[in-house]
């Protein structure tokens, strides 16, 4: 099975609770290689107690060649407008940015009935 290196950027109540799920996937092939949160939150604890790196966006950015997906759950527009402009600049044409959008579909395949906290109200790409 391939694995699929990935990094979650915003930890906070989305972001926490995926991060947690993700974790309890390991051994499908999935690989937490890093995290961005700028704020203490569960999610930053809970990936700082696994030896996952809290980097920041331009640190991300610097490593994304070795990211498969790139999960952005802060809520922020310009956050995920930030994240696309500097990957583009980077030249990197391997990572994919995914939204909340595709975090609810990938929490509904691997969760248990439990819903994905909603906080947002609707993001688009």
């Amino acid at each position: 099975m391939q694995k699929q290196s990935i990094a979650v950027v915003g930890l906070g109540r989305v972001g926490s609770v995926f991060l947690e799920k993700l974790l309890g996937q390991a051994n499908k092939g999935i690989s937490i290689v890093a995290v961005a949160e700028k704020g203490e939150t569960a999610g930053s604890a809970l990936a700082k107690a696994h030896g996952i790196e809290n980097l920041n966006l331009d640190q991300i950015i610097a490593k994304s060649d070795s990211i498969d997906i790139l999960f952005e759950l802060t809520g922020s527009a310009a956050v995920r407008k930030e994240l696309r402009e500097k990957m583009m600049a980077s030249g990197n044409r391997h990572t994919v940015i995914a939204t909340e959008s595709i975090a609810t579909l990938i929490w509904a395949l691997i969760s248990e009935g439990d819903a994905l906290p909603t906080v947002h109200g609707k993001t688009g790409y």
